[in-house]
């Protein structure tokens, strides 16, 4: 490993004093994918906000807000038929 966990902490705990707390997650991060098996080059390129950024040029009302990103194969949930949700049946 280029860095051990210890080193990462000692980062992160930097960045937090210094109120660089996008910094502080991102090592944050790292430090879990490490832990749970992941190797240091894996740790290093993961992107674990699940976010998307604002694309240039993107203007009007809302465009600034992120925006989860779902997995390729996810469905929503059915809805429920509200007809006869919440009522015991007789």
């Amino acid at each position: 490993m280029s860095k051990t966990i210890e080193d990462l902490q000692r980062e992160m705990e930097a960045a937090a004093r210094s109120l660089d707390f996008e910094e502080a997650r991102r090592l944050r991060d790292r430090i879990n994918l490490l832990r749970g098996g992941a190797n240091a080059a894996e740790a290093a390129q993961a992107d674990t906000s699940g976010l998307v950024r604002q694309q240039p040029g993107a203007m009007g009302l809302g465009t600034s807000r992120q925006r989860p990103i779902t997995p390729p194969d996810w469905k929503p949930p059915a809805k429920p038929d509200l007809k006869t949700s919440g009522r015991k049946p007789k």
